[in-house]
């Protein structure tokens, strides 16, 4: 089923109460190639765009459908002072090539920002970090980084730091440290959204009772439909949702499914678990998935290992599942949401909606 006709009447109203507005005409050719209907609000709670990537493949996540990405500016596991500078040069990398391509990007830190590159037929561009290690010790780094144009962070990456403990510490997870909590408590203060990903379960619990502003775990799977260690328990996300967070269901298919084919079905399992657990408006797209179309060649597992290091288990590859695999997935993922059931609005909630009314609450 295509948006164009299934989302027209709930485009609509939304465009009434002023939360959507339409594209220009220079976005209206995606509805004329028979694509989705340009009015259909879709976000990425955090997905790749790397800086290799050109433009013509930039043009087909939007032909997709695509109106905004939360990205990650650097590797996420060096500590100290190499996170920091990692850090910089990661957000100096970003906002030259966003700069470079003023006709596909708008840096994005509010919800105004959406608006304007759906307007203009762009991609909104949020900053992310994975991890805390970038603040050090210094919380003023936090303002600092804020002004730069980050507007959310994790608390941490796998392992512990001096924030909490991540999903894979070698230690029992304690939970969030004293520093972790004066943490979150300056990240509310200047507007900076939560992240829960890679955090050990009582870190997770931790920070979303100690956050005064809802939360998010981007990118994640439901630890009860497919027990993984960086999936998240239906406590927590029922408690993030329960604060008016998000949990944004990821792509990533060791997190989804032992099933390496004919495993699309993983994927919404997970989706219709989190809606069962959180309700729908407290459910999102999060898919930290490459939008390249991958091919399992030994070139591409050695670009894979260069970067994540001994994370990668062969046993595990490939990451994708293969009807996602490429830049017009949000299409595939759209129509799989509709056969899941869902009325027209509930289904524009999780497309973008949750993500944007969370936005708007903490961001601005």
């Amino acid at each position: 089923m295509k948006r164009r006709t299934f989302v027209r009447a709930a485009a609509l109203g939304a465009l009434g109460s002023g939360l959507l507005r339409p594209r220009s005409a220079g976005a209206a050719s995606i509805a004329a190639r028979g694509r989705s209907d340009p009015r259909a609000l879709i976000m990425d709670a955090m997905g790749e765009l790397r800086p290799i990537y050109e433009p013509p493949l930039v043009r087909e996540m939007l032909a997709s459908g695509m109106d905004a990405i939360t990205v990650t500016l650097c590797d996420p596991k060096p500590i100290g002072a190499e996170a920091l500078e990692l850090a910089v040069d990661g957000l100096t990398l970003y906002d030259r090539y966003l700069a470079a391509h003023p006709d596909l990007f708008v840096k994005a830190a509010t919800v105004a920002d959406v608006d304007d590159a759906r307007r203009s037929g762009r991609l909104a561009v949020f900053y992310l970090y994975q991890n805390s290690e970038q603040f050090g010790g210094d919380l003023d780094r936090v303002d600092l980084f804020y002004h730069l144009g980050v507007r959310s962070s994790q608390i941490t990456y796998n392992d512990a730091n001096r924030a909490g403990w991540g999903c894979r510490a070698e230690e029992p997870d304690e939970g969030l440290t004293d520093f972790g909590r004066s943490l979150v408590e300056r990240m509310n203060a200047v507007g900076m959204l939560v992240d829960l990903s890679h955090a050990g379960e009582r870190t997770m619990a931790d920070t979303i009772a100690h956050s005064r502003t809802p939360v998010i775990n981007s990118h994640t799977g439901c630890d009860a439909v497919h027990p993984h260690i960086r999936n998240m328990s239906d406590a927590n996300m029922r408690a993030t949702a329960e604060r008016g967070g998000i949990v944004g269901v990821c792509q990533l298919r060791p997190f989804l499914t032992e099933k390496k084919r004919d495993n699309l079905h993983a994927y919404f399992d997970h989706i219709a678990h989190a809606v069962n657990v959180c309700g729908v408006e407290h459910v999102a797209i999060g898919s930290d998935r490459d939008h390249r179309v991958i091919e399992m060649t030994p070139e591409y597992e050695a670009e894979l290992r260069a970067e994540e290091g001994s994370q990668v288990q062969s046993s595990e590859l490939p990451y994708f599942i293969d009807e996602l695999n490429g830049p017009s997935r949000m299409e595939v993922v759209w129509d799989g949401v509709v056969g899941l059931g869902y009325s027209e609005d509930d289904v524009e909630k999780i497309m973008g909606r949750n993500l944007y009314r969370l936005y708007a609450e903490v961001l601005g």
